[in-house]
């Protein structure tokens, strides 16, 4: 499974086009790849839409991918050690959910889509996949 953080769904709700949005979209019309979406990501894409309506779009479409939970105990204890051992070589990651979702990641072996480059240190020093690689 591929899970894609709320930096690329944030693009892509707007339209915007970027390498990060356009693979996205190529992942979404190919059956061979899972695009999922983690239950933090959905909140933190979700609470940005000021339009009922687009908000409403946006929550049907999201829901309809398979839908993963990163906020529960064992994810939260792996990601503070996640947190403690990037702190202690020098790197803060600004958002917690940012950490909840790269530890997921790595603990189950799933790639990320992403445009924050807080993940790029997860990546180098915990063993994250994303893409691109």
């Amino acid at each position: 499974m591929i899970l894609v953080d709320s930096s690329v769904w944030i693009d892509y709700f707007r339209g915007v086009e970027n390498s990060h949005t356009l693979q996205l979209d190529q992942w979404l019309d190919t059956p061979v790849v899972e695009v999922g979406v983690a239950d933090l990501v959905a909140f933190e894409v979700l609470r940005g839409f000021l339009n009922t309506r687009a908000r409403q779009q946006a929550e049907d479409f999201l829901l309809d991918l398979p839908t993963v939970n990163i906020g529960g105990i064992a994810n939260a204890l792996q990601a503070a050690a996640h947190d403690r051992a990037l702190r202690a070589k020098g790197f803060t990651i600004r958002s917690p959910i940012d950490v909840l979702l790269a530890s997921y990641c790595i603990t189950h072996g799933h790639m990320l889509l992403h445009r924050d480059a807080d993940f790029d240190a997860i990546e180098t020093l915990r063993g994250l996949k994303s893409w691109p690689h």
